[in-house]
């Protein structure tokens, strides 16, 4: 939340009950339990603190999370079991699905996508092994979208759109399978749609807010700020536990953004994760979550030679669009005889 909107809302919060008339008492109390939802929401998306000690064994991993009462929904021993995405839901999985299937073909109407197979198959392999390894409960597509942003973006009923450029900007093969992880995280815990559902809520609630001038205007203002922070710590907090069931480190996750987070500063991205700002708070949570709920593993895949192959082919094709070969055409090439007709063994 931006300082300025805190201010103001902090304030709102000493006069509220001193300003407001009895009507606008019995909005505030009326708004209270969607207040409550929220903090709960909040506390639900950030795991408790606590030190783990670090062994391979998932046995011991297990203990772990026995030992210091970690929450059923983050043990990485029950992915796919935990009801990961299963909060109350406006749309059902078929909707979603339909939904997203529709804004998929818009989206690729206007989007100039990779077709080289080489390319896209790598990126859905690796995503799939992801996928395997979440609380996914529907198939998850896929595709590359040949563009110079440092994006990718996510529509509901699992539909997945990876920029060439955020390809070109990874290290290695952990840092696009740990930002990939991200998005598939936003796909298992459905928060396209729940977001839309608990804006749902606050739209019926609009006349209400209606009544209480500016203070509404900052709190619903402050309250769909908030969906999105929680849906992004979420994501966060899932993609890692995904990237590391995988294999992978889960540190190259936050090693991306670290150097993401210094060019921004630098102003030399200027609009690479609009959408997902990486703050240094952010990537301070992502570093106590990886000490705090995965135990380290003796051996992690970091990178491989396809990827770097990979990598090196998308360079060469974005070159290749950018500046098309010129052939040029000879007009005796058209002359039906002479010395110009190709020879029999030359077929």
């Amino acid at each position: 939340m931006p300082s300025s909107l805190g201010t103001k809302l902090r304030k709102s919060r000493l006069l509220v009950w001193g300003a407001l008339d009895a009507e606008s008492c019995l909005i505030v109390l009326f708004l209270f339990p969607f207040l409550w939802f929220g903090r709960a929401s909040a506390q639900e998306a950030s795991p408790p603190k606590s030190k783990v000690s670090h062994d391979d064994s998932t046995e011991v991993i297990s203990k772990t999370h026995a030992n210091h009462n970690v929450p059923f929904k983050y043990d990485i021993n029950h992915i796919a079991e935990r009801g990961i995405g299963s909060e109350a839901n406006m749309y059902s999985l078929e909707t979603e699905q339909k939904l997203g299937h529709a804004l998929a073909q818009d989206i690729e109407m206007h989007s100039k996508l990779v077709t080289d197979r080489v390319i896209t198959e790598y990126v859905n392999r690796l995503g799939q092994r992801i996928v395997r390894n979440s609380d996914a409960r529907i198939p998850i597509n896929i595709k590359v979208i040949e563009s110079n942003e440092i994006a990718a973006f996510t529509l509901p009923g699992g539909y997945i759109y990876v920029d060439t450029g955020l390809i070109l900007a990874t290290e290695n093969e952990a840092e696009l399978a740990g930002l990939m992880a991200h998005e598939i995280a936003h796909v298992a815990a459905r928060h396209a749609t729940l977001r839309e559902t608990r804006m749902q809520i606050w739209r019926h609630a609009r006349v209400a807010l209606m009544f209480a001038g500016s203070f509404g205007t900052i709190l619903q203002t402050a309250m769909f700020l908030k969906i999105g922070r929680d849906a992004e710590r979420e994501a966060d907090l899932l993609g890692l536990e995904y990237q590391y069931v995988a294999g992978y480190d889960p540190r190259s996750f936050v090693q991306f953004f670290e150097r993401l987070h210094a060019k921004q500063k630098q102003n030399l991205v200027s609009k690479a994760f609009d959408t997902h700002p990486m703050t240094e708070d952010r990537i301070r949570r992502a570093q106590e979550e990886i000490s705090t709920l995965l135990p380290d593993k003796t051996e992690y895949v970091v990178d491989t030679g396809e990827f770097q192959e990979i990598k090196a082919r998308l360079g060469r094709l974005i070159v290749e669009n950018a500046h098309p070969v010129l052939h040029r055409h000879d007009p005796e090439e058209d002359t039906p005889t002479g010395g110009n007709m190709p020879r029999q063994d030359e077929h």
